[in-house]
């Protein structure tokens, strides 16, 4: 089981993340609002509303992927795990667990050297100016994300595993 001091940090993660979607969405709510109505009104050329409520949307669907594997809302298939109880349960759970551990992992770790060309070749994004490095740091920051809460939940059900009896059917 992870320690008290790991608890607080893994909540603390899971509270800046749910905040980052929270503000996110704000802002393409207000962003799509302020398109429209622009549109629709003042008829200027103002193409960066739609540039910003991408970047949000951008923010907001990698984070929730995390949020959607963490509450366990997150489509998957369960046809084997439903057939199955007690340790091999877990065992194929585990396996499954260590998967999506392994891909997040991968996938962090390529997306900082992304971060490195992008702060090298120091583009912008043509509406809003701002360096691409922004939007890009959504993918390493919920794979970081991703790989800490569900290497804390591995821990978890790993000890889990090893704590039950072989045919305990506790662990269904």
């Amino acid at each position: 089981m992870p320690s008290k001091k790991s608890n607080k940090t893994l909540s603390s993660l899971q509270t800046i993340e749910d905040g980052i979607i929270v503000v996110a969405f704000g802002m393409m709510v207000v962003s799509f609002f302020l398109q429209v109505v622009n549109r629709n009104i003042f008829k200027l050329s103002m193409s960066w509303f739609e540039e910003l409520a991408t970047f949000c949307m951008i923010y907001m669907a990698f984070l929730a992927a995390e949020a959607g594997l963490r509450d366990g809302t997150q489509i998957s298939v369960t046809a084997l795990t439903d057939k199955l109880t007690g340790k091999p349960k877990i065992f194929v759970q585990l396996v499954a667990k260590a998967i999506v551990i392994t891909f997040s992992a991968i996938t962090f770790y390529t997306s900082i050297d992304m971060l490195r060309m992008q702060l090298i070749s120091q583009q912008a994004s043509p509406a809003l100016g701002i360096p691409m490095v922004i939007p890009y740091f959504a993918i390493t920051l919920s794979f970081a994300i991703i790989t800490a809460i569900q290497s804390a939940v591995f821990a978890v059900m790993l000890k889990e595993f090893f704590d039950k009896g072989p045919n305990s059917e506790e662990a269904a």
